[in-house]
């Protein structure tokens, strides 16, 4: 399924020579068909001049030449982040490190620390002056505005401009405080979310195609709750459901998300914004109309259970789950389609409430340099098409499933209400699921939200 792009290479060239020997009459040569060729042949190569203009104009810090002394540089993770020689691309990002440590007099150290404990670990030696390491990796949640605030991270947008070696959203967008940077990654790739569905079901019921309610832009609420009805059959005729359309009883994240909105925004509660009051509602709606399947008393990965047995249609879930959900469905056919739309997006979504990336600590020396050397390790020839092509064609057999992956992941939100510790999102929700109005659920909660934001960054 791979198209490399020498394929890609290949089959342009192929079609150039085609178009080369067809045209003109069956009479002769076309003196018409030969300027229209001359004139296309000349507009693709204007074009391919200026794609190539704007490849040479990538940005890319120049050269530097500098000794960092035998220094050990360590980047610590709540995984062992040294380079695997597992494809092509990393083999080059290992080669690029092997060279510059010999470059410029610097050794690479990679830490890992458990997860269950790192962030207590890292955020104490921040505060102590005395970090774990020169690069940490830290969830946003925790970190902005927190410890940004504190003065304990260094600002590094000026040093990350060159957007093959650096994701240009983590540092411009999603990792901002007070209009700089400070969070980075090499990592191009972002969290797929969206909608897990058992194909060979939906065409045991009859059902319409879900691929096709996207294919015409008609993937939106109304549409995902007309379907999880219409999966909702008694098939044995015995007065009691056996086959339900939805595993989810509350994705609203993902409602939120797919909407363009969230609980809170930046230092305010955000639930009186007419985005989330829509979101809000459609959560009400799968509860009063009993679009879901009912709980049976479990815990959180219920929806995952009920998925797995095969007899419901939809489950709400992350791309990493998809493994897991095959190896235990081995003989069914899972599709993928985005989250549908809310009525007032422009677009399909993605979304990440724990995002996380590296900083570099205030007390590390020479941020310059070390962004430099990670910008040097990072900046490669990518052999993929995009990012996680390879992962994208290992778990989806379907090219379709892949193109809503890629959409998805190009439209990412990050969610914020995790930065704020007392921020009842559990409570908020549940009174949403349990048939309270939406109108009232609000009312009761937009002050306690705010006054949990306040306590992180301040009341003014």
């Amino acid at each position: 399924m791979r198209i490399g792009k020498t394929m890609t290479l290949l089959c342009a060239l192929t079609l150039v020579l085609s178009a080369c020997s067809s045209g003109g009459s069956k009479g002769g040569p076309s003196t018409t068909g030969a300027t229209e060729t001359k004139t296309e042949t000349a507009a693709t190569d204007t074009e391919n001049k200026g794609a190539e203009k704007e490849s040479e104009q990538t940005y890319k810090t120049p050269d530097m030449d500098f000794d960092m002394g035998g220094r050990t540089i360590k980047v610590v993770s709540w995984w062992d982040m040294t380079i695997p020689e597992d494809n092509p691309d990393n083999i080059q990002r290992k080669k690029n490190l092997e060279e510059l440590q010999k470059k410029h007099n610097f050794k690479m150290e990679y830490v890992a620390i458990d997860y269950g404990e790192y962030q207590q670990k890292v955020t104490a030696s921040l505060l102590a002056g005395e970090p774990l390491g020169d690069i940490v990796r830290l969830g946003k949640n925790y970190t902005i505005p927190t410890l940004v605030k504190q003065d304990l991270l260094t600002p590094v947008d000026e040093y990350t401009k060159n957007p093959v070696a650096f994701n240009q959203n983590v540092t411009n967008q999603f990792m901002q405080y007070n209009g700089r940077g400070y969070g980075f990654t090499e990592n191009q790739a972002n969290l797929v979310q969206g909608v897990f569905y058992n194909r060979t079901l939906m065409n045991k019921l009859g059902l319409k195609p879900l691929q096709d309610y996207v294919n015409e832009d008609g993937w939106n609420w109304d549409t995902f709750l007309q379907v999880a009805k219409e999966a909702n059959k008694d098939t044995n005729n015995d007065g009691k459901l056996d086959s339900w359309g939805l595993a989810n009883p509350s994705p609203l994240e993902f409602a939120l998300a797919s909407n363009e909105t969230s609980l809170t925004k930046d230092n305010k509660q955000n639930l009186e914004d007419p985005k989330t009051i829509e979101a809000l509602n459609f959560i009400s709606r799968i509860v009063t109309e009993k679009v879901a399947r009912p709980t049976e008393g479990g815990d959180w990965k219920e929806p995952g259970q009920f998925f797995r047995q095969g007899n419901t249609l939809m489950y709400t879930g992350a791309l990493h789950e998809l493994s897991g959900i095959k190896k235990d469905m081995p003989d069914v056919d899972i599709g993928f389609v985005p989250f549908p739309k809310g009525p007032s997006a422009s677009t399909y979504h993605s979304f990440e409430g724990l995002y996380q990336s590296l900083f570099i600590p205030k007390a590390a020396k020479d941020p310059d340099k070390l962004l430099y050397i990670w910008e040097k390790i990072n900046d490669i020839d990518s052999m993929y098409d995009y990012p996680d092509q390879a992962t994208y064609e290992t778990l989806f057999t379907d090219e379709n499933d892949i193109k809503n992956a890629k959409e998805v992941a190009a439209n990412l939100v990050v969610l914020d209400h995790g930065t704020f510790p007392n921020l009842k999102f559990y409570d908020f929700l549940g009174e949403i699921i349990g048939g309270t109005s939406v109108s009232t659920v609000v009312e009761k909660y937009k002050a306690p939200f705010q006054a949990a934001i306040d306590e992180v960054y301040g009341s003014k």
